[in-house]
């Protein structure tokens, strides 16, 4: 069943259309709400999203049980297989995550997929709520001719790749095995996931032999050849994604040097007066790069650099240039683009245009201004022999019965219920989209959390018992479907880590499933 767009969701919110059902009485939703009764919930998702919502929900009700549905064999999603292998201190949100899974209120089953081994009404008759913080778990496409050409990879399935996504891994379905036998690589877009893709593409592999990264992709990239990345944006310095963090890494980041152009920061001093904090010492530190003459100590340093990044601004991806015999990528056609004001007005209304249009760095590159990208008619070519799209991650549909917006790539919902869907919720990126850090996702998920139970307070969830994990447990069973229980995870846990003590790594992941399985005896 093709997805539904459904255009109107923000003018229906579920708990003002629907009463509470005729046959029950104010007195059994206030025994509900006073917690003389247990209610079960389920969370599909087992990442930052679906372990906040879970924490949330054992802390501010004192009976309720809350299950968390994962259909990967392990738990904390992009926490394990999204944050970079040398961010150590960012996966120490896992210890929290652990002690929610280990409460006697909270169950784990993993292996499970929501939408194929069970489906949302069967959980919504099982439950007494269902929240969905299943994530985003694809990317947007380029939509670009050459896009699919060998060495063209989304940064979402490297990032995957060499963080141990079993569906990433090379000799999984996707066949995901980058060669990076080239000289340059081209990364499109300039948020956080582009600089972590450009750090672990330089960073020399000695610096990561004692992270988690897996021991395959540490093979590949003690191989690499890669000198040059080039991280492409289509706006200009003032609308780039990332954060000082990030962009501190890479300057400091050993044997490289940074390549910036002063031209692409003149005029930008005075424009930053005004800018919020974060974004102003941002701006200040890419100045600073880009336009001062480093010390002594810092040139010398980067005379000695064999590698280099550079950020190129004014840029939209228009082709991937094939080599000759059409087997490989050999470059990109970028279209240079100039800045104008997006008003978000009617299409026909005017707008007014700059006094210089083709100048970048015109009065609409304002901070503080809704801009976008238009392409002034001009084009280059850029080559490299490996192309990574970082231009977003993207929510699917779960299921026919959710609605889905496929243009917003979220689950239509009023602070976090589902329109039209009562007593089904949703969560971080599905909810919100692909925005934010984990303390993002962690807010967000707190505030649905705290909205199921209003809503269990004021009675607008069904007051009978519901059978939870029994009657689920009984589906999967009929359709050959075993979980992997919190306790299974630990045990493939404890695995890793005494695999990795050998090299000095806090863990070596496991990356086959069947190879998980097996060491849990199935």
């Amino acid at each position: 069943m093709a997805p539904r767009c459904w255009r109107w969701w923000h003018w229906s919110v579920w708990p003002r259309t629907r009463p509470p059902p005729a046959r029950s009485t104010p007195s059994s939703h206030q025994q509900f709400s006073t917690q003389e009764q247990t209610p079960q919930i389920c969370v599909v998702g087992s990442g930052p999203a679906g372990f906040y919502t879970a924490q949330h929900l054992l802390k501010h009700h004192a009976r309720a049980h809350v299950d968390i549905y994962e259909k990967q064999l392990v738990p904390f999603g992009l926490v394990r297989f999204g944050v970079a292998p040398d961010h150590p201190e960012v996966k120490n949100v896992i210890n929290t995550f652990t002690q929610t899974a280990r409460s006697d209120r909270c169950a784990f089953y993993g292996s499970v997929v929501v939408g194929r081994d069970v489906t949302v009404p069967e959980l919504r008759e099982a439950y007494h709520a269902v929240v969905l913080s299943y994530g985003a778990e694809s990317h947007q496409a380029l939509e670009i001719p050459g896009e699919e050409l060998p060495g063209v990879f989304s940064a979402r399935a490297f990032v995957g790749w060499y963080n141990g996504l079993p569906e990433n891994r090379e000799t999984s379905l996707l066949q995901l095995a980058p060669d990076l036998s080239c000289d340059t690589a081209v990364i499109l877009g300039q948020g956080n996931v582009a600089l972590d893709v450009a750090r672990i593409l330089l960073t020399p592999p000695e610096h990561l032999e004692k992270t988690d990264i897996t021991e395959a992709a540490l093979g590949v990239l003690r191989r690499s050849q890669v000198k040059t990345v080039w991280i492409v944006g289509r706006r200009g310095p003032l609308q780039v994604a990332f954060t000082i963090k990030e962009l501190r890494e890479m300057i400091q980041l050993p044997g490289t040097r940074p390549i910036l152009d002063p031209a692409d920061f003149s005029g930008l001093q005075d424009r930053i007066k005004e800018a919020p904090r974060p974004r102003k010492r941002l701006m200040e530190l890419l100045l600073r790069t880009a336009t001062e003459k480093p010390g002594t100590q810092e040139a010398a340093r980067q005379v000695l650099a064999s590698r280099a990044w550079g950020l190129r601004f004014f840029r939209s991806p228009q082709q991937v240039l094939p080599s000759p015999d059409g087997q490989q990528v050999a470059g990109i056609r970028l279209a240079i683009t100039r800045l104008e004001v997006s008003l978000l007005l009617p299409k026909d209304t005017p707008v007014l245009k700059s006094p210089h249009p083709s100048c970048p760095h015109s009065p609409q590159q304002g901070v503080g201004e809704a801009t976008r990208a238009v392409p002034t008619g001009d084009t280059e070519d850029l080559p490299c022999g490996l192309v990574l799209s970082s231009v977003g991650y993207k929510s699917r549909p779960i299921d026919p019965s959710v609605p889905f917006d496929p243009k917003l790539g979220i689950i239509p919902n009023v602070e976090g219920r589902v329109v039209d869907v009562p007593g089904l919720y949703c969560s971080g990126w599905v909810k919100r989209g692909p925005t934010g850090v984990i303390a993002t996702t962690m807010t967000d998920s707190f505030h649905t959390s705290q909205t199921l139970l209003q809503d269990l307070k004021a009675g607008l969830l069904p007051s009978g018992p519901r059978p939870g994990y029994s009657a689920v447990e009984a589906l999967l069973r009929s359709r050959g479907v075993r979980p992997v229980s919190f306790s299974d995870w630990e045990k493939l846990d404890a695995e890793e880590v005494s695999r990795g003590q050998g090299a000095g790594k806090p863990r070596e992941k496991l990356l086959d499933p069947q190879e998980m399985l097996r060491l849990l005896g199935r």
